[in-house]
Parts: C-alpha cells; sequence; structure tokens
C-alpha cells in the first residue's frame, strides 16, 4: 500500500524542540511506583518508541497524555500547553492535539464507520457535518476502506476495524499520535497490513508520533529513537540501529533477545 500524500490531510509542520515534555512525572498506583520521577520528551515531527517489559510504565506514559490518568508529581506539556497541572478547561484544549490508537479498536457498534469518523470533529472540534464528512472519507480512502462507510465496526475484520481507529484519531488533526501495542489484539495474518499502513503513514508525513509496541521490527523500520523502560525509569535511549544492533545495557540485550 502507498499513500497518496496530494490530497492526505495528515501532515502537522516538522517544529524544532519538543512537543511533548514530560519533567519529574512520578505515578504511583497504591505502593507501586510505575512512573519515577520521569524526563522525557519527544520532538516535533519525530516518531519515538517505548519498549520494555510489561508494566514497566509504557503504556502510563500514554494514559496520561491521554488524560485518562493524572500524575502524582511532576509537570506534562504539549506543544508549549500545559496538560498537568492544568484546569480543566485548559486540559480539554491541548487534549485535542492528541490522537490515539487502542489495544482494543474502541469504535461505537451503534454507529457507521463514517459517523465514527465524524462524530468528535463536529461536537469537540465544531467542523460542519459536510466538511466533517469529506475529511473523514479522505482518511478511509487512506486506509483502504473507501468502500466501507455505511457498515457498522462489528461486520468489519479486526484489523479493518483498526484500521478505522486509526482513520478515527487523524480526524482530529492531532499533533502527535498515540500508538498503544495497537496489533496486540489483532489475529496473525492481520498484523502485517495493519503495521504497513503505520509504516506509510510514518514515512510519508510528518505527524509526530509516540507508539509503544512489541512489534521490535516495525519500532526498527519507524522511529527516530527508541527508548528502552524498566521499573518506570529509561534505561537507555538511541537510534534504533544502536538500541536493536549494539545496546549499552545488559537489560536491554535480555529484552531484545527475548522478544525477537
Amino acid at each position: 500500500m502507498s499513500v497518496d500524500t496530494s490530497k492526505q490531510p495528515l501532515t502537522t509542520p516538522a517544529g524544532t524542540g519538543p512537543l511533548v515534555r514530560l519533567e519529574q512525572v512520578t505515578k504511583r498506583f497504591g505502593d507501586n511506583t510505575v512512573l519515577d520521577h520521569l524526563d522525557f520528551s519527544v520532538d516535533a515531527g519525530k516518531h519515538v518508541t517505548l519498549i520494555g517489559p510489561s508494566g514497566s510504565g509504557k503504556t502510563t506514559i500514554l494514559r496520561l497524555l491521554m488524560t485518562l490518568t493524572k500524575p502524582d508529581e511532576g509537570t506534562i506539556t504539549v506543544d508549549g500547553e500545559r496538560l498537568f497541572p492544568a484546569s480543566e478547561k485548559q486540559c480539554r484544549e491541548v487534549r485535542k492535539k492528541i490522537g490515539m490508537v487502542f489495544q482494543q479498536f474502541n469504535l461505537f457498534p451503534n454507529m457507521t464507520v463514517l459517523r465514527n469518523l465524524t462524530e468528535a470533529p463536529v461536537t469537540v472540534l465544531g467542523l460542519s457535518k459536510d466538511e466533517a464528512e469529506e475529511r473523514a472519507r479522505e482518511l478511509l480512502d487512506l486506509v483502504g476502506l473507501a468502500d466501507k462507510c455505511d457498515v457498522r465496526p462489528t461486520q468489519l475484520s479486526g484489523g479493518q476495524q483498526q484500521r478505522v481507529a486509526i482513520a478515527r484519531a487523524l480526524a482530529m488533526r492531532p499533533k502527535v499520535l498515540l500508538l498503544d501495542e495497537v496489533t496486540s489484539a489483532l489475529d496473525p495474518e492481520l498484523v502485517a497490513g495493519v503495521l504497513d499502513l503505520l509504516r506509510d503513514i510514518a514515512r510519508s508525513t510528518d505527524i509526530t508520533m509516540l507508539c509503544v509496541t512489541h512489534e521490535m521490527n516495525f519500532a526498527r523500520d519507524i522511529s527516530d529513537q527508541v527508548l528502552m523502560f524498566d521499573s518506570g525509569r529509561i534505561l537507555e535511549a538511541g537510534p534504533p540501529e544502536k538500541i536493536f544492533g549494539d545496546p549499552e545495557q545488559e537489560r536491554t540485550r535480555e529484552f531484545i533477545s527475548a522478544v525477537l
């Protein structure tokens, strides 16, 4: 699959410096410290992948950025605006700049595919129905589902539902796209198609991506930087050729050898 960049509406100007910044962020669940005074940033237009064992804090970072949970300490900024601590109103405004694709597609089963893509742009961004539908149809064409506008998600395969979920996230024209183990709920034969779509989006647009995945070859292909997490901290960071080819930390070597 190739992406027609002449008409697709995904690009956001690649700036300089961090688009996402977490400073001294700590998150605890009871006695368990999931993130431990984390300093972490993602530059505009870059693709950063988080790897590491389950429970190391990777998905918690995405949930913090989606405001699904709040940190116990520290600050979070997106595109120069405070996400935490911030008022509910400011939080909602900053949150519009962030799109997320979940493990479980989280589509609205009672709505058509087209309505799944237009609901938030109309109600949250204030787009007209016609403008939202034009954007939605372009994105469904992009993800190879132009003929599925009027069906409901339950009539689609898992791979098709995840493509709709990706298109729905992009319909909000976010500054940063969060990807949380987007293939983990798919049958193995459907994984390659979804990953190929994300590779095309990564290569042909300058949207900022923050990705949590156990698909190491995918991480190697799309990433500008890979971060190895363990026990709520960044153990090692670097370009994919360094992390996968010559990691410095023994824990990183152990993890990569176990998952490859």
